[in-house]
C-alpha cells in the first residue's frame, strides 16, 4: 500500500483497533453504571453493522490531507499506542470526491493523556476552552492545528447540551452522532469504518438520523436544523424527505425556543448557501419552524419567491441575510429578526436598509443617478446600495453602479471650517446638501463653483432636515 500503510510498523506499536462484542457490552455496562438513574440515561444502540469496516480507500481526496504536520502527528499517537481516526463530516466529504476542507479527529486517548502526551513531544497546545468536551488542539511546525476529540457517550441530555463520559468504543461514539453520513471514521490506511449504514445512505444520497429521529433531535434541538443544512448538501433532488423524518422535526420544532439565535442563524446561513435553499427554507416554514427562526408567524412567502427567481440572473454566491429580509413584511420583523438571530453590523444595518428602501424602488428611485445619489448620503453604505438593486432584480442598474467609479467629492469639512461662517454642527449637512447638488451636475462641478455659488443658498435655505438614517441606531420597535 502507500504512504501510511506500514507507518505504525515502522514504530513498533500497533494502532489498529480490533472491535469485539464483548468489549462493547463491558464498556458500555461500565459508562452507565457511573450515573444516577435519576438522568436521562442514553442507552439503546440503534441497527448496527456486524462487521463495521467497510471498505479501503485511496483515492485523490484521501491522499490530500495527507500534510507533513498530519503524518507527524499520526505518528506521535501510534507511538503512544492511541488509536486515532478521521471523523464526521471530512469523512463523508472524502467519499463524497470533496476535498475537506476542515479535517477533524476522534482518539480512544482521554484529554489528560494527550496534555501528556504531546508535553513529552514539546507540542504546542492552543485553545485550552475544548478540554472540557474532551477536544485539544495543537499547532505543529507552526503551520498546521489540528482539533482531536476524545470518544465519548452522550449520558445526559436537555436538547442543547450534553454531559459526557469519555470511552474507547468507537461505536458508541458513532451512537451518539446526528446523521448516518456524520458516523463514519477512516483510519489513515484508508479503512472506512461505519456501525449504522452511513456509507449506504450516502451512496443513495440520503439523510438519515442515526437511528430514532425523533429522541436524536431532543438530544440537540439545533439538529433539525443540521437535517436541513446536510439534505441540501446531499440529496439528488428537493424532494426527497422522509416522512417520518419531517413528522419528527414538526413534533419538535418548540425546541428550537431554546436555542441561541447565533447557532440557529450559523445554520442558518448554511443552509442558504446551499443546494435547494428555496425549496428547504418552505419546507422549514411548513413544518412550523419560521417563529423560532426570528420570522413572522407567517412569512412573507411571495417575496421570497420572488427573491429566488430574481437572484438567478446575478452571480452565486448571494448574501444569506437577502433571503431573510425578503420573508419580513416591515423593518418592525427585521427589528425583531434581528433580536432572535444576532446578525453582525454588517447584516443588521443592511437589514434595515433594504427594509426601509425596497419600496421607494420605481417610485424616489428609477435612474441611475439616483442611485449614485443615495450612495452618498451619509450612514449609507454603496454596497447596501447595491444589494437593493439585486434584491430589487435591477441587473441593469446594479451592473453600471457596479462599474461607476465615485469621482472624488472636492469639497471637505476642514474647508468649510476655514470658512469660518458655518456653525461646527452644521457642516455634515452643508457637505449632504452640497454633494447633491454636485451628483446632479453629473459631478462636474469644482470646488469654486460649489462654495462661490452653491453654499450661500444652501445656507440661506438651510433648515435642519430629519437626520439621515441611522441604522446603527435604528429604535427597538
Amino acid at each position: 500500500m502507500w504512504l501510511l500503510r506500514n507507518f505504525c510498523a515502522l514504530r513498533g506499536c500497533s494502532c489498529i483497533y480490533v472491535h469485539t462484542v464483548s468489549r462493547w457490552l463491558s464498556s458500555s455496562l461500565s459508562d452507565i453504571s457511573k450515573y444516577n438513574s435519576n438522568f436521562h440515561i442514553i442507552t439503546k444502540l440503534n441497527k448496527m453493522r456486524a462487521n463495521p469496516v467497510v471498505r479501503k480507500l485511496n483515492t485523490p481526496e484521501f491522499r490530500s490531507i495527507f500534510t507533513d504536520e498530519l503524518k507527524t502527528l499520526v505518528g506521535i499517537f501510534c507511538k503512544y499506542n492511541y488509536e486515532l481516526r478521521i471523523a464526521g463530516g471530512a469523512v463523508r466529504d472524502i467519499l463524497m470526491e470533496i476535498t475537506p476542507k476542515d479535517v477533524d479527529f476522534a482518539t480512544t486517548a482521554t484529554p489528560e493523556q494527550m496534555k501528556q502526551m504531546f508535553t513529552l513531544e514539546k507540542i504546542r497546545m492552543i485553545n485550552p476552552k475544548g478540554e472540557k468536551h474532551g477536544t485539544i488542539t495543537v499547532r505543529i511546525g507552526d503551520k498546521e492545528n489540528f482539533e482531536v476529540t476524545t470518544l465519548r457517550i452522550d449520558v445526559v441530555t436537555d436538547g442543547r447540551h450534553a454531559e459526557v463520559q469519555f470511552t474507547t468504543d468507537w461505536q458508541l461514539d458513532a451512537n451518539r452522532r446526528d446523521l448516518t453520513i456524520n458516523s463514519m471514521f477512516l483510519g489513515f490506511d484508508g479503512t472506512l469504518y461505519d456501525y449504522f449504514y452511513g456509507y449506504e445512505d450516502l451512496q443513495q444520497r440520503r439523510v438519515k438520523f442515526v437511528g430514532d429521529a425523533n429522541k436524536r433531535i431532543k438530544e440537540d434541538f439545533l439538529r433539525i436544523l443540521r437535517y436541513f443544512r446536510f439534505y441540501g448538501r446531499v440529496a439528488p433532488d428537493a424532494g426527497r424527505h422522509d416522512e417520518l423524518t419531517l413528522k419528527a422535526i414538526r413534533a419538535n420544532a418548540q425546541g428550537l425556543a431554546n436555542i441561541s439565535g447565533e447557532r440557529i442563524w450559523g445554520e442558518l446561513q448554511k443552509m442558504l448557501l446551499g443546494n435547494y435553499s428555496e425549496e428547504i427554507m418552505l419546507e422549514m416554514i411548513n413544518s412550523g419552524l419560521a417563529v423560532y427562526c426570528g420570522l413572522p408567524l407567517r412569512p412573507n412567502v411571495l417575496e421570497f419567491k420572488r427573491l429566488c427567481l430574481a437572484l438567478k440572473d446575478f452571480e452565486n454566491p448571494h448574501k444569506p441575510i437577502l433571503f431573510m429580509i425578503s420573508l419580513v413584511h416591515s423593518v418592525e420583523d427585521a427589528v425583531k429578526m434581528h433580536e432572535r438571530l444576532k446578525f453582525s453590523a454588517f447584516e443588521r444595518d443592511l437589514a434595515f436598509f433594504i427594509t426601509q428602501q425596497r419600496e421607494k424602488v420605481d417610485e424616489d428611485y428609477v435612474s441611475l443617478r439616483d442611485y449614485q445619489k443615495l450612495c452618498l448620503q451619509t450612514y449609507i453604505r454603496r454596497d447596501f446600495v447595491e444589494e437593493l438593486l439585486k434584491y430589487k432584480h435591477k441587473r441593469e442598474l446594479y451592473d453600471k453602479l457596479r462599474s461607476w467609479g465615485i469621482p472624488p467629492f472636492p469639497v471637505n469639512g476642514n474647508i468649510l471650517k476655514d470658512r469660518g461662517s458655518i456653525p461646527t454642527r452644521k457642516i455634515g449637512l452643508v457637505l449632504a446638501q452640497l454633494k447633491l447638488i454636485w451628483a446632479d451636475s453629473n459631478f462636474q462641478l469644482s470646488s469654486e463653483e460649489l462654495l462661490e455659488k452653491h453654499l450661500p443658498e444652501v445656507m440661506e435655505k438651510l433648515v435642519t432636515p430629519p437626520p439621515s438614517p441611522n441604522y446603527k441606531k435604528i429604535k427597538k420597535i
